[in-house]
């Protein structure tokens, strides 16, 4: 199961892609691509597949100014890079569960390993053809480095694109090859090729060396760099499968999860403040108060879940009809808002029930319709199941669980 999604990280909207299991996710990953690569290069998306088969889900996204990413590349570097991953975490954790496993192919590797203790719950990991700090990419654009320190950027081309490095990219690169990196209490796995020509093998024993138990080692015999060959990356993607599967705990995961049957939800505290996590049979999801009464505004608030529940059903009514009609009903377009209205005159006012809430919609519908087949859908927008129950004699039953 594939989702595309969108999240935040210093301004920038950056997208990804997750990937789940059908079934209930034992665990998440994050994965970090290769220098000037994308979320969709084949290795990642091999390995991302057969760690779903295993039960993981995995998030893998576009760096600032990459791909389908927001942003400019030639104003990011390694740091802005540790900034999105971070975001990316951040965002699992808020919206799924935090990652236990990551994963670094080439640079991505080396920021896997300078952000992993920055990632309490991360447990394990991974990197592939990766070199031991961030400076080694430099190699790929030496022939400018003189260009770039006196003019201050340069055209570099790098693989089938051209890309322009900022004199801050060096120095931020620099800045980092200072600090050397550790790994607190988290299980490490080094995969790297011994023919690997952009990346030598002595950055792999640079890391393992430097890492400390538990910690492993795999040769990827005749890999290229970015694993070009299916049975290369097919190769990764089962070894770090199984042996991610010894370091992780599939049952934090499992305690959140709840079998919910079909048409029944679960609400359950995410911050015990105002954001709640929504879990139906197949779905999770937030919902939240905006910043301005103190929540943090990461899902819609309960009186928009409401409005979305009305106007979904309104819209799904109409298509229902228009098409067993055959009608030419090209797209249907819902505004909805919710008001209180004081009830000076009411029947009912000696109850104290002197508010009337008032669910409103307007309706656009697009296509060569005839007036008459306008009103009949509007007609039928009133006989959507939802807006029928608001409008019948609900009941509401509470009670305590022991």
């Amino acid at each position: 199961m594939k989702e595309k999604i969108e999240f935040p990280s210093n301004g920038i909207t950056l997208a990804g892609l997750l990937e789940r299991p059908e079934g209930e996710v034992g665990a998440y990953a994050l994965f970090a691509h290769c220098f000037t690569c994308g979320k969709d290069i084949a290795a990642a998306s091999r390995i991302s597949r057969a760690l779903v088969q295993k039960g993981i889900a995995v998030l893998r996204f576009d760096f600032t100014g990459l791909g389908n990413s927001d942003g400019d590349f030639a104003n990011t570097n390694f740091s802005s890079n540790l900034d999105d991953l971070k975001a990316a975490a951040d965002f699992l954790r808020e919206q799924y569960d935090a990652p236990q496993l990551l994963i670094g192919h080439s640079l991505g590797g080396s920021a896997v390993l300078a952000i992993a203790n920055d990632i309490p719950e991360c447990k394990a990991v991974v990197t592939i053809a990766a070199p031991a700090n961030a400076e080694h990419v430099v190699h790929n654009f030496s022939s400018a480095i003189d260009e770039i320190n006196s003019q201050g950027l340069a055209a570099v081309n790098l693989g089938p694109r051209q890309f322009t490095i900022k004199k801050h990219f060096l120095e931020d690169l620099d800045h980092h090859a200072k600090q050397a990196f550790s790994l607190d209490k988290k299980a490490l796995l080094v995969m790297h090729s011994p023919v690997d020509d952009a990346v030598s093998i002595a950055q792999a024993e640079k890391i393992y060396t430097q890492a400390k138990h538990p910690k492993s080692f795999v040769s990827l015999d005749t890999a290229d760099h970015l694993l070009t060959s299916k049975a290369d990356a097919d190769y990764v993607a089962s070894v770090v499968a199984s042996w991610s599967g010894r370091y992780l705990d599939f049952s934090i995961a499992a305690k959140r999860a709840h079998k919910v049957t079909e048409g029944h939800l679960r609400v359950e505290e995410k911050d015990h403040k105002f954001t709640q996590t929504i879990i139906s049979d197949s779905h999770v999801w937030l919902a939240d108060e905006p910043l301005k009464v103190g929540g943090k505004n990461l899902g819609p608030d309960p009186y928009e879940h409401l409005l979305a529940a009305l106007g979904a059903c309104t819209s799904m009514t109409m298509r229902m009809y228009a098409d067993r009609k055959k009608w030419p009903l090209e797209d249907i377009k819902i505004d909805l808002s919710h008001s209180r209205t004081y009830i000076k005159d009411c029947e009912d006012c000696e109850t104290g029930n002197t508010q009337l809430d008032t669910l409103s919609r307007e309706i656009e519908l697009v296509g060569a319709l005839t007036e008459e087949q306008r009103q009949s859908l509007l007609t039928i927008s009133e006989k959507c199941p939802v807006h029928k129950t608001l409008h019948s004699k609900l009941k509401v039953t509470t009670e305590l669980k022991e």
